[in-house]
């Protein structure tokens, strides 16, 4: 049994179970002080998500929004996408391997699917890109909420929108699959510049404006946002923005700020 072992652990989120579930019982507590048990937000029914990946203490609680209302769904697998910050690669990686460790325990990844997708699109395996943090801080959340599930981990690096959107519509024509796109918005800007530059991804998300996305906004992850954007119009799903902020909340520092972003693709009505 092959295990794809943690990168990160420690260092963008806890190690100790316990740590984990102290944080994510906190964002929780701050959303129920927000949000009464029938507000609209706890009515959506997400097929995806986009959420960010820094450390939890600057976007856990953005990503946990999101990544709470995914496990509320009836699915059996997740899909996390993200981009490599380590390694230049070709195209997109996916992970071959059995299992996915985290501090809550092992997910089962699908190998089944794994295959079927590296014959259906061509992916390889590239094991340098799978110590990656920006899926892995999402895999946490997935344990702690929808311990059940298997799950799947593609890394993108040179990649095209247009090739990465068939492989996303491919997996959401499965009403049990879920999928998660990975992504940071703009970095080390002041905090008027930072939140110039990510109201343009947000307006793109929001409308699904590809022309839009490519007016200035500079999210790490833009590939797998824009080909999250053609998917969702080719299956008719609409977006819908769940949180934004940036490392200014957490840290105070307003000089050099990274930004944060939740967003549901939700079936429209």
């Amino acid at each position: 049994m092959s295990t794809r072992e943690t990168s990160v652990e420690g260092q963008f989120y806890p190690s100790n179970p316990q740590d984990i579930k102290k944080a994510f019982a906190h964002y929780n507590q701050i959303l129920e002080k927000h949000f009464s048990k029938d507000d609209a937000i706890w009515q959506l029914h997400p097929r995806a998500v986009i959420v960010p990946h820094a450390g939890y203490m600057y976007s856990g609680f953005t990503a946990n929004i999101a990544l709470k209302l995914i496990a509320d769904q009836d699915v059996e697998r997740i899909v996390i996408i993200g981009p490599s910050h380590r390694v230049y690669f070709k195209g997109s990686s996916i992970a071959d391997c059995d299992n996915y460790h985290t501090p809550l325990g092992d997910l089962p990844i699908d190998r089944k699917l794994a295959c079927q997708l590296k014959e259906e699109f061509g992916l390889e395996y590239f094991p340098d890109a799978h110590h990656e943090h920006s899926t892995e801080v999402q895999f946490p959340f997935i344990k702690a909420y929808k311990p059940n599930v298997s799950v799947e981990e593609i890394v993108y690096s040179d990649e095209k929108p247009e090739r990465l959107a068939p492989l996303i519509k491919r997996l959401l024509q499965d009403p049990k699959t879920a999928i998660v796109i990975s992504s940071d918005l703009s970095h080390y800007y002041n905090i008027q510049k930072a939140n110039h530059l990510d109201s343009i991804c947000l307006d793109a998300v929001k409308g699904l404006d590809r022309d839009r996305l490519h007016e200035g906004c500079e999210a790490c992850g833009k590939i797998g946002i824009e080909a999250m954007m053609i998917a969702a119009k080719e299956l008719g799903l609409e977006s819908v923005l769940l949180d934004y902020r940036t490392s200014a909340d957490a840290s105070g520092d307003k000089s050099q700020v990274v930004g944060y972003m939740s967003a549901a693709f939700v079936e429209a009505k």
